[in-house]
């Protein structure tokens, strides 16, 4: 660290003797902060989802098998 730079228990020495609602605010500043400091910035482009199943060809048929296979067995008498 460099001689500018304030030491930790310093700082720590300091805090304590602020009041409650000045602890708050500083902790909002700090928050605030570190926020700033870990969010990226430029999010990351997504990815398009259009035309994701283009080359899926579903039938009729096929979902006519997909119901039966589904609800073949529905009402059921055990429940």
């Amino acid at each position: 660290m460099s001689q500018n730079t304030p030491e930790l228990e310093a700082i720590i020495t300091q805090i304590a003797t602020l009041s409650p609602l000045e602890k708050v605010r500083l902790v909002e500043q700090v928050m605030a902060t570190l926020e700033r400091d870990l969010s990226p910035t430029q999010p990351k482009p997504r990815r398009s989802l259009y035309g994701l199943w283009s080359d899926v060809s579903v039938s009729a048929d096929d979902i006519d098998v997909a119901r039966q296979e589904m609800w073949g067995n529905f009402p059921r008498e055990d429940i």
